[in-house]
């Protein structure tokens, strides 16, 4: 499937909202989250660290594991995470509530303390000023949408020269397509002109 599908309640979706087994957590997320503009720090910072634990698996075993996520990292507060030691790495690697890679969780607490050493504000001012103009056309395939862009490339090297890890091109890119800096939803798709709306 590489355009819209139609599901049983009759509204067109983008495919990969549509995945069988997942769909009613996959149609959840793609209806009310996925392209729709998130602003602030910690909310950023959330998606940033979601994206990177997402690195080489399905977005589906991060879904759900988001609230253990929340759980074991304060819920994303930047502040606090920073303060992790290695004990509380140590406690992570022994979470079953989310996904227990060593490098991931050091790539976190790491990049908590990058950005909590930022001015408020900053780490949002600093993502969003890679969005793209608005004006490219709207993807009509999934072939259309590529997995790494111009944009997402100069984010992830502004990220790692300010130290934050696991943020390379194409993690750049999902969270760009997760946090509304591009809108990605198909043409045909529902939730399209919800994006645009929101993003103003």
């Amino acid at each position: 499937m590489s355009g819209v599908v139609t599901a049983p309640d009759g509204i067109p979706r983008c495919p990969w909202g549509m995945e069988s087994e997942q769909m009613a957590d996959y149609r959840a997320y793609h209806d009310t989250e996925w392209g729709l503009p998130v602003h602030g720090d910690d909310a950023l910072f959330e998606r940033m660290s979601l994206e990177a634990f997402q690195s080489g698996l399905s977005w589906i075993t991060i879904l759900r594991r988001r609230p253990g996520f929340r759980a074991a990292f304060a819920g994303f507060r930047i502040a606090e995470v920073a303060r992790f030691t290695e004990a509380d790495a140590e406690r992570l690697l022994a979470d079953p509530g989310i996904i227990r890679n060593r490098a991931k969780i050091a790539a976190t607490i790491n990049n908590a303390k990058v950005a909590a050493a930022l001015t408020p504000g900053e780490l949002d001012e600093l993502i969003w000023s890679y969005a793209p103009d608005r004006s490219r056309p709207a993807p009509r395939t999934v072939a259309d949408v590529q997995p790494v862009t111009p944009e997402s490339t100069a984010l992830a090297k502004d990220l790692k020269k300010r130290g934050f890890r696991f943020v390379g091109p194409t993690t750049a890119y999902a969270m760009m397509q997760a946090c509304g800096l591009v809108n990605d939803h198909l043409a045909a798709c529902h939730a399209r002109a919800a994006a645009e709306a929101a993003a103003g």
